[in-house]
């Protein structure tokens, strides 16, 4: 593998990305053993890792590459949620939510004992509300999750390189200072009377508004209307998915905040095949 930063090409770009990674090692020394991490850069990871620890590269994994980043679990909302999962991946014993699955067996292979122990945590609370996914990076490692411990439906499984594209607060121009003092005391102001929430027809402001998915339909709902609505009827207490009250397309509730936050490009080019479909009776 190559020791560049430099995203392999044809990766899928993911905005906003933490994911929790699986290293495989192939020097015949030390063939089979693995590392699990965390990283918002999978290609600048596996850089560093592969050129050890002087390169910002993990002290266990240092002179014992070459490594190959086989799988990587992304979606989640924000570094916390990731480095959680990543320690209790790490750390099964003293992981209270996992300590009661069965320990590793004596003849059981490290790349096995990962994956029977990640199957089971995308099973369980509160992981498995989260709109993660399944990156399968080198396929020729993929091996099939039990039949009993599938991801649950909302998180898919793919295959092939990614790489990252981070969404901040753009860079304003010396001087814009003032500009940017404005957007904030405007955060909270109503946007207009047209932007009424689809569900309780109330004025909607900024720091309150979530935005259908659907490109052709980009209803506005206030936050909290639209997370009762996903949770009404359930049994849930945190909303995981729903369908948007206008236009009836289900929504996973992860996608909705992260768009909310700015990953718009990505989600409208994932849903824009699916919707026009179902739009066709209002074109």
């Amino acid at each position: 593998m190559s020791l560049t930063a430099k995203a392999p090409e044809g990766a899928k770009e993911v905005e906003d990305f933490y994911g929790v990674y699986l290293l495989y090692c192939t020097n015949p020394k030390y063939k089979g053993r693995t590392y699990i991490g965390y990283t918002r850069d999978p290609n600048r990871r596996i850089s560093q890792h592969n050129r050890g620890t002087h390169a910002g590269g993990a002290w266990k994994t240092s002179n014992k590459g070459p490594w190959e980043m086989v799988l990587i679990i992304h979606g989640f909302p924000n570094d916390i949620s990731a480095l959680r999962f990543e320690w209790a991946w790490q750390h099964p014993k003293l992981s209270r939510r996992l300590n009661g699955l069965p320990p590793k067996k004596s003849r059981e292979k490290s790349f096995d004992f990962c994956m029977r122990l990640v199957a089971s945590m995308l099973n369980l609370g509160p992981w498995h509300k989260l709109p993660l996914t399944v990156r399968w990076l080198k396929p020729e490692y993929k091996v099939e999750f039990p039949s009993d411990l599938q991801p649950p439906l909302h998180m898919p499984i793919v295959h092939g390189p990614v790489k990252s594209k981070n969404v901040g607060t753009k860079k304003t121009k010396k001087g814009s200072k003032k500009a940017v003092e404005e957007v904030a005391v405007n955060l909270d102001e109503p946007e207009g009377n047209d932007l009424l929430c689809n569900i309780c027809f109330t004025e909607v402001t900024v720091s309150q508004k979530v935005v259908c998915l659907y490109p052709k339909c980009e209803a506005v709902s206030h936050i909290l209307c639209l997370g009762m609505e996903f949770t009404k009827g359930t049994e849930d207490i945190l909303p995981v998915k729903g369908n948007c009250p206008t236009c009836g397309g289900e929504e996973i509730w992860g996608n909705v905040i992260r768009k909310k936050r700015g990953c718009y490009e990505e989600l409208e080019e994932e849903t824009t095949d699916l919707c026009d479909d179902d739009f066709d009776e209002y074109d």
